[in-house]
């Protein structure tokens, strides 16, 4: 599983056959990506990371609170082409990116999990869709996290 990571102020998708999707105030979108071999372990992992990642500052301007502790929001939005290889050639090869047969369960569980490891509900998209996501970055902050690499 890979996801990228934004410290936003605020973020919300569309989907232009329907419309608005979902929005949330401050807090972290969550652009999430999975491989065929990801399993529960991954995703609770992930969950946990996330919830409890300290990006957001302090009294004292340091980045030493998480998205729980200040009681902010998480956004998912699944993004396939984070498996994106360019390793041959110019046009990118998404092989490594589940397929949805496998991918729409793990998005569904993760989503579950990271709404548990917060405490309340998780905006999320629409898995498949055109989405269009829109967002102000706080900070900016951006962080890239695979769990199989686990750093």
């Amino acid at each position: 599983m890979r996801v990228v990571i934004q410290r936003v102020r605020n973020a919300r998708v569309d989907v232009p056959e329907s419309g608005y999707v979902s929005e949330i105030g401050p807090g972290l979108l969550v652009l999430a990506a999975f491989s065929e071999d990801d399993t529960d372990s991954d995703l609770d992992w992930m969950a946990r990371k996330i919830a409890a990642l300290r990006v957001f500052d302090d009294g004292n301007g340091i980045m030493n609170i998480s998205v729980k502790d200040t009681g902010g929001q998480i956004m998912v939005v699944s993004q396939f082409t984070l498996y994106a290889s360019t390793a041959r050639g110019n046009r990118p090869s998404y092989i490594k990116a589940a397929k949805p047969e496998t991918a729409v369960p793990l998005y569904g569980r993760f989503c579950e999990k990271t709404e548990a490891e917060l405490g309340k509900p998780v905006a999320c998209g629409v898995f498949g869709a055109d989405m269009k996501v829109s967002l102000l970055n706080d900070g900016p902050v951006t962080i890239i996290i695979d769990s199989k690499i686990r750093e």
